[in-house]
């Protein structure tokens, strides 16, 4: 069984990292295989970088307040190119609770704020992955 392969993402002008990065060890030291993006993506290079990896869950960081933008545009970036049904799209941040029904609705399958344990997080995406991996 291969690992499981996660895109960890920065969309946007955010410029902070260190969330994204401790998520990024704890998938690692969880068995799965890592590719971390680095800061300031587009929708469209995250989307691009995920095609090419082939990667089954794409993580997005966000703390500078554009989740309602640019997640959501990553989501519709995937459905265009024909992988989003192939890959579980999750959000972490800064992200008001108002917020994260919107972000539902439009195909982000589950959004983790502030205080979340990384082992929610993992058991989410072993419980979701859209594809099997073998």
């Amino acid at each position: 069984m291969r690992p499981i392969r996660v895109l960890v993402a920065k969309p946007g002008l955010d410029g902070h990292d260190r969330g994204a990065k401790v998520i990024a060890r704890a998938f690692r030291d969880a068995g799965m295989e890592v590719i971390y993006t680095g800061l300031r993506q587009t929708p469209e290079q995250i989307v691009q970088t995920a095609i090419q990896e082939d990667v089954d869950v794409v993580s997005m960081s966000i703390l500078s307040g554009a989740h309602n933008h640019l997640l959501p545009k990553v989501v519709k970036l995937l459905k265009e190119e024909g992988v989003y049904d192939d890959i579980l799209v999750i959000g972490g941040g800064v992200i008001p609770d108002e917020d994260i029904p919107y972000l539902k609705e439009n195909g982000i399958a589950e959004v983790f704020t502030p205080g979340t344990t990384t082992t929610t997080t993992i058991e989410f995406i072993k419980a979701n992955l859209k594809k099997s991996i073998a």
